[in-house]
């Protein structure tokens, strides 16, 4: 063997450095809203048409324990891009409503928080955000748009920064039943049983009630029926538009054509950056209800309105998939596919057919911590170096994908600040079956619910409070549409609630002193991994209080000429 050369020995410095400064791989992450882990048919659906979410599964690793850090869109969300537990961020509420439900909110993911697009943004690569963000616009004034994708580590946006609400498609009903009834239906028929009396007390001549008095109980009413009227022509158009970076490009959104638009602004941004490193989110709006298809896929699965969203969106997958075998970056891609938390168990349509999904056989749902609401697809494909048909079964989260994109990208982690995500890589490559979290904190908005324990074969589980279903026998909170996390809406348990979901994956019997020799013990190292954890939780700002979730109309936009005209309207190819 030849002796290296001096020239070689005084490049070897350059050549190491060099190696290191190199991107990595490119990164597709996809994330699906509201769908549930027994929807696709690698985790054992065998009626809905999922063929492209299959392929990933089949070509690279699935995740069966991939868990959400929060069973409700904007928490989990926040904890994907970030690597923390919400509610270390203020994107966990204290209050009953745990989302943001308005463009012109001035709550969002805080501007402060460090993001993968970030991150990867200081590595040279290329990144984008297609679809729903949900995590806050704008703080002070509509311009300033704080919380926006471009300011998190994003170039491009293309997508909706709130959800896709009920309201926003018309017959699609509503989502602020319980609050129309409290400030529109309440009042107005007090007001009209007080008309009423005093009418026909007047007219009986058993009182002497002033002509004005009776004109203002009538105005009254006016006002209020004025007020609903307004709000919901105004919600839709002011709510449920699509955003080109900072510019507002189609309001209201074409829901037809939706999830088309969605898929061809990912190619694009795929083709338009194949020569370089990219990270791409596609974010998609299905399946969250009212449920949209194009002319395409309606009427075509076996599932109604929901299967048919579940089938579009698994179009989408492929078209982008089609995309990187096309370009020739599949192999140079890591592709992660998923889903923001459990299916909507308490969806329904307008004559009571299911429009939520399938958590399979797993307790809850959507809003609460049961598995349903928490346990979620979780496939990565990446040839280069994730074996194909792989199964990795100990607890992963959301919050995982953040130090995993960074290392791959060659970034190093933030040192201020706590990261609650474990790198996946070792798991992912086959080196190891154990899981790094020996702990994982469940949190029911920002209050602590249950503390989850990898255990040697057991994964212990233990509930400090559990929502109370509605009706009684249910599997969710059907009058409430959304569990609560506090107050009447929770049932308290000291000791705690204690499982085995490695022995009993539907929660359905819980563990006693009688029927587990360790139930003392487990509890006690339960309860001092909370106390250790909530100590290492400094206080911050909510950005879910009712200050910041309330619509502000400063910080509304508006494609109209004027910005806060109800004709807000520019319907168009948003592109």
């Amino acid at each position: 063997m030849r002796a290296p050369t001096p020239l070689l020995l005084l490049l070897l410095p350059l050549l190491v450095l060099a190696a290191r400064a190199r991107p990595g791989p490119n990164f597709l992450l996809i994330m699906a809203d509201d769908l549930g882990i027994g929807d696709p048919g690698c985790y054992g659906n065998r009626t809905l048409r999922t063929p492209h979410i299959d392929r990933l599964a089949r070509e690279g690793a699935k995740l069966t324990q991939h868990l959400a850090a929060s069973p409700l869109c904007t928490p989990s969300r926040a904890a994907f891009l970030t690597g923390r537990y919400p509610v270390r961020s203020g994107m966990a509420s204290r209050n009953r409503v745990g989302v943001f439900l308005f463009s012109a909110s001035s709550g969002g993911l805080p501007p402060g928080e460090v993001t993968f697009a970030r991150l990867l943004k200081g590595r040279g690569y290329a990144t984008a955000f297609v679809g729903k963000w949900h995590l806050g616009l704008s703080c002070r004034h509509r311009s300033d748009f704080c919380h926006h994708p471009l300011r998190h580590g994003f170039d491009r946006f293309l997508g909706t920064p709130t959800t896709h609400l009920r309201d926003c498609r018309p017959g699609g009903g509503t989502v602020f039943g319980p609050a129309l009834r409290l400030l529109v239906w309440g009042p107005l028929g007090a007001l009209g049983a007080g008309l009423a009396s005093l009418w026909a007390a007047r007219r009986a001549g058993l009182a002497r009630v002033p002509a004005w008095a009776l004109w203002a109980l009538a105005g009254a009413m006016g006002a209020v029926g004025v007020g609903h009227a307004g709000f919901r022509l105004y919600f839709r158009p002011a709510n449920c538009f699509l955003m080109a970076d900072l510019a507002v490009a189609q309001q209201p959104t074409d829901y037809a054509a939706l999830t088309r638009t969605l898929a061809r602004a990912a190619v694009d941004f795929l083709r338009g950056h194949a020569d370089a490193p990219f990270l791409l989110v596609l974010s998609f709006l299905h399946v969250h209800t009212a449920h949209f298809a194009g002319p395409d896929f309606r009427g075509r699965s076996l599932h109604g309105a929901y299967g048919d969203s579940v089938e579009e969106m698994d179009w989408g997958v492929g078209r982008v998939l089609a995309a990187l075998d096309e370009l020739g970056l599949a192999n140079d891609t890591f592709v992660y596919f998923t889903s923001d938390h459990g299916a909507h168990v308490e969806e329904a349509g307008p004559r009571g057919e299911r429009h939520g999904g399938s958590n399979g056989v797993f307790r809850g749902g959507k809003a609460n911590n049961w598995e349903g609401g928490v346990r979620v697809p979780g496939l990565v494909r990446w040839p280069r170096a994730v074996p194909r048909g792989l199964e990795v079964g100990d607890p992963t989260s959301n919050m995982d994908v953040f130090p995993t994109v960074a290392r791959l990208a060659g970034a190093e982690l933030p040192r201020d600040r706590v990261i609650d995500g474990r790198d996946l890589t070792p798991l992912l490559t086959g080196r190891t079956r154990r899981s790094q979290h020996d702990f994982l904190f469940h949190y029911c908005n920002a209050f602590l619910q249950a503390v989850r324990w990898r255990d040697g074969p057991h994964v212990w589980k233990a509930f400090f409070f559990t929502p109370v279903f509605e009706p009684p026998g249910a599997n969710g909170c059907h009058a409430s549409h959304v569990c609560a996390c506090s107050g009447p809406g929770v049932t308290r348990h000291d000791p705690p609630l204690l499982y085995d979901v490695a022995r009993d994956p539907g929660e359905a019997r819980p563990l006693t002193p009688e029927t587990e020799p360790r139930h003392a013990e487990v509890l006690a190292v339960v309860a001092a991994a909370a106390r250790a954890h909530a100590a290492g939780v400094d206080p911050a700002p909510d950005q879910l209080s009712a200050a910041n979730l309330v619509w502000k109309p400063w910080l509304q936009l508006c494609c109209a000429s004027r910005p806060h005209a109800l004709a807000c309207h520019c319907a168009g190819d948003a592109r």
